[in-house]
């Protein structure tokens, strides 16, 4: 029976394995901590029945994955809920920019920017289900659609500072600015809108949707459709050497070149240990965990309802943190992300203590205490807030780094998303999943199309590996 390694159980390494255990492969996932899921994990870090997410928490581009879909993880028990609003970016003024599940109603809240803010999203929108395997693929190949392809990545080339100037209004536009952000580019970068882009489109396709029990309810879901498909998961293997791996007909890897490049040493072809070992590092996050008594009293009502909140104010300062951030300079009011997914998901909360998930954008390695500038932040929109937390848990970079050696240095979505690493991946080579070594994979975020639990990395290296097999794709 042909068999396949899979090292590193993140929602890539389980989705490649799940994908590859369904094609009819013997596969073996070793994974290096106590338990699979990487970044798509939750905890009760504050209080027992107080359920956070410890990473990956909203998932806007796992909805509509084709790869997940091909795993019918529903099937597998998971469950996806809506907020009633899905995103809010709040403004000094009270007022705030809000992003509801559909177009026109999004277009509707924008005033006069309306328009311009349908004309953008609303074709890509209407075909996402025939954009998404192109979209959320390697650019290097002939896409099925290439005219929907076009017309949705001809703005994505663009800074996401230049996109803003299609708006005329401070909530359009900080609205924009806070979802390109998820990026950790300086937005003025060219290719910085495309993040951005592809999240909204997804988002407006199928909402932005959390786990109903956590996201470890993914990684359940994941794990259950791998086993039943006969593989088999062992975790507490930390693999430090290519001797460790058990011997297959293909290995993937859910490692962040620089481990690939430790791993596998001088059994790497020269450049491609050369490029994994000079692969470049983005940004960090620092992490709070807030148990809040009553939820957060936001000041604009839209965000008492959403699901996601992002903390940044107007669109100069939501670039001007971006580009400290990616310069090593900590803001002094940094770019926050809040998750308040017990709105979707009451089973997290217990009683009137609610479990509100936040993270900072700060420099690469930030050995400082964010905690503080996090905490304003919230009050600056929410004022009395601080006086509603019960509990907190602080999660720094080194935390993140200690948990997931593929988040070194904080950087949560495991490398800098430049030009050359979003268009190529961890090196310039017409497969993004080719390691130089024949029937081995990268599978990680550091592939195509980068972070999230959508498993599109791993299935991808998937589809790599059943070429390399001669074996069709699933």
């Amino acid at each position: 029976m042909t068999s396949a390694v899979v090292v590193g159980g993140g929602p890539n390494g389980l989705t490649a394995a799940a994908l590859l255990a369904k094609a009819g492969l013997d596969v073996t996932v070793l994974e290096a901590a106590d338990e699979v899921g990487g970044g798509t994990r939750s905890h009760e870090a504050i209080l027992p029945g107080l359920l956070h997410d410890h990473c990956s928490a909203v998932h806007p581009m796992a909805v509509t994955s084709p790869a997940l879909r091909a795993l019918d993880l529903e099937r597998h028990g998971l469950r996806w809920l809506l907020a009633d609003v899905d995103c809010a970016h709040p403004l000094d003024d009270g007022t705030a920019g809000v992003l509801m599940r559909s177009v026109d109603e999004t277009a509707a809240g924008l005033g006069a920017d309306g328009g311009r803010y349908r004309a953008l999203l609303e074709p890509s929108v209407r075909h996402w289900e025939a954009l998404a395997d192109d979209v959320m693929g390697p650019l290097l190949r002939i896409p099925s659609h290439p005219l929907l392809l076009a017309r949705f990545g001809l703005p994505t080339a663009l800074p996401a500072e230049a996109l803003a100037r299609l708006f005329r209004t401070e909530r359009a536009q900080a609205l924009w600015a806070g979802v390109a952000a998820h990026a950790f580019r300086p937005l003025s970068r060219p290719l910085s809108s495309a993040i951005g882009l592809g999240i909204l489109t997804a988002g407006h396709a199928a909402g932005w949707a959390v786990a109903e029990g956590g996201s470890q309810s993914i990684t359940r879901a994941m794990t259950a459709a791998l086993l039943s498909h006969g593989g088999t998961v062992h975790t507490g293997v930390r693999v430090t050497d290519a001797a460790m791996i058990p011997p297959a007909d293909v290995t993937l890897l859910d490692l962040d070149p620089g481990q690939i490049a430790s791993v596998y040493g001088d059994r790497l072809p020269p450049r491609v240990r050369t490029a994994y070992r000079r692969f470049r590092r983005g940004p960090a996050a620092f992490k709070v965990d807030l148990a809040v008594e009553g939820g957060v009293p936001w000041t604009n009502e839209d965000a008492r309802r959403a699901g996601t909140v992002h903390l940044g104010g107007p669109l100069a300062e939501v670039a001007r943190g971006e580009r400290d951030v990616s310069a090593g300079r900590m803001p002094e009011r940094p770019f926050v992300l809040v998750g308040q997914q017990y709105l979707a998901d009451p089973s997290r909360s217990v009683g009137d203590v609610h479990p509100v998930w936040t993270y900072a954008h700060v420099p690469y390695g930030y050995e400082g205490d964010a905690t503080e500038a996090i905490l304003r932040q919230l009050e600056r929109f929410a004022p009395g807030v601080r006086e509603r937390v019960v509990g907190l848990r602080v999660t720094r970079p080194a935390d993140f780094a200690a948990g997931n050696a593929n988040f070194a240095g904080g950087d949560i979505l495991t490398g800098a998303k430049t030009v050359p690493r979003l268009l190529l991946g961890a090196r310039t080579a017409l497969d993004p999943y080719d390691t130089g070594l024949p029937g081995v994979f990268l599978c990680s975020a550091a592939s195509p199309p980068g972070p999230g639990a959508h498993g599109m990395c791993g299935a991808g290296a998937a589809r790599s590996a059943l070429r390399h097999l001669g074996r069709r794709s699933v």
